[in-house]
């Protein structure tokens, strides 16, 4: 099971901000809207009162114009402001008109004027400033920009909160979906607050983890039952071979059946693997040592470097690496693995590293192919054709077998090519 991390992205925005940026946005638009139609039509209803009083006032001072021959409070005749659509109206017909000089103490006004008797009598005119109002309409848009800004306050961060929660819980489901595809198939999101579609998603995610879990369960117990059904036979076949003549075809079938022996004991072992069943005994090894003999048992040529750490003083002979608390089968299990692979699947020299508490491994053949760094080793895939044949089962047993002894297994390619394997052993 590969370690679940979560991937750094510098460019990420979190959905809280998201969410409360749009929230903000919103706001800000139904403020504005709500602010320009009432700003309009408060604007409209000053704009039509003034035209009104000014058309009653006109009615008004007409009357008593006409009774008593004087002039009311605020009207006039023939008045030099007057504008020039009502200068010399054409009949005796009251007609109104907006001014909007703003250069006097009246500001934006109505007018209304109408002619006193027959063509060439006096204009009596009457005018309504809107001064005061238009004051009030400037008070009332102030109120609403303020009402505005203190809803936005208050609307960012209630939906900073909200978004907050919601982001928790995706943020869960995630983590969930993450160690799943890691390889941790125990892993569950369980049940969540609210019926929504995070909760919908949460309870899909689970449900793909037990179907993908009873899946691999039905797919290592097979592999399990047919290792130990093919175990027997094959012990069966390698002491029939010792029955066999001496000769080119004794040598051949014994070849194969050892080789079918090696493939079923590789998959008994992984079957172990899978179940947790391997546990390390541990004890205090030098390291150096321990990794010349996994070597040598492989039968390959690899020469192997032991050096000191960095920091560290050097020591008397290359045998005196640093000891090391593990389990010295396991780990000799790792190594041969990795440096079988390495002549199988690689080119010579195979170079064998030692320092510290670190093992590398490293070939100068093509490297390992890209989908095996992405995904990891996978079990009968050997990658790309020129990295040989064979069951893909060693990478597979390597890596198993360092996260029992509590190890951290990397693999690489070099910048000048070849694969190079990393073997990370714990502190004691």
């Amino acid at each position: 099971m590969r370690p679940y991390r979560r991937l750094p992205r510098p460019d990420r925005v979190s959905l809280r901000w998201k969410i409360a940026a749009l929230a903000a946005a919103t706001a800000c638009l139904v403020a504005a809207a709500v602010g320009v139609l009432v700003h309009l039509w408060t604007a409209s209803d000053i704009r039509s009162k003034a035209e009104m009083r000014a058309f009653n006032g006109v009615y008004a001072a007409m009357e008593t114009y006409r009774r008593t021959g004087t002039l009311v409070d605020g009207a006039e005749l023939d008045p030099a402001e007057l504008p020039r659509v009502l200068d010399h109206p054409a009949d005796g017909v009251r007609h109104t008109a907006y001014d909007g000089h703003v250069d006097n103490n009246v500001g934006p006004s109505f007018w209304a004027a109408q002619r006193v008797g027959g063509p060439g009598s006096p204009v009596l005119a009457v005018q309504v400033g809107m001064n005061s109002e238009l004051h009030d309409l400037r008070r009332l848009d102030m109120s609403m920009a303020v009402a505005s800004l203190v809803s936005l306050a208050a609307a960012v961060p209630l939906a900073a909160y909200g978004a907050g929660l919601l982001g928790r819980r995706l943020r869960r489901v995630s983590e969930t979906a993450g160690r799943i595809s890691a390889g941790d198939l125990d892993a569950r999101t369980g049940p969540t607050k609210g019926g929504d579609e995070v909760a919908d998603i949460a309870a899909t995610v689970d449900l793909m983890a037990d179907s993908l879990g009873r899946r691999l369960r039905t797919e290592r117990q097979f592999t399990a039952d047919v290792a130990h059904e093919l175990r027997t036979p094959v012990g069966g076949l390698l002491a029939a071979t010792d029955l066999l003549p001496p000769g080119e075809t004794e040598d051949l079938v014994r070849g194969r059946v050892r080789d079918l022996r090696g493939l079923v004991e590789d998959l008994l072992e992984i079957s172990r693997l899978d179940a947790g069943a391997e546990h390390p005994v541990r004890a205090h090894v030098p390291l150096g040592a321990v990794v010349r003999e996994a070597v040598a048992r492989t039968g390959f040529d690899a020469p192997v470097t032991v050096t000191e750490p960095p920091g560290t003083a050097a020591s008397a002979t290359e045998e005196t690496a640093e000891t090391v608390e593990t389990d010295p089968r396991r780990l000799e299990r790792i190594v041969g693995n990795l440096v079988v692979n390495a002549h199988r699947h690689g080119a010579t020299p195979v170079e064998v590293t030692v320092e510290g508490r670190t093992v590398v491994v490293r070939d100068h053949g093509p490297g390992f192919p890209a989908d095996l760094l992405r995904e990891g080793p996978r079990r009968f895939h050997t990658g790309a054709a020129e990295r040989g044949s064979g069951h893909g089962l060693g990478l597979t047993i390597a890596l198993g077998q360092a996260r029992v002894l509590g190890a951290e297994l990397r693999l690489d390619n070099a910048p000048d090519g070849g694969a190079v394997a990393t073997l990370l052993l714990p502190p004691s």
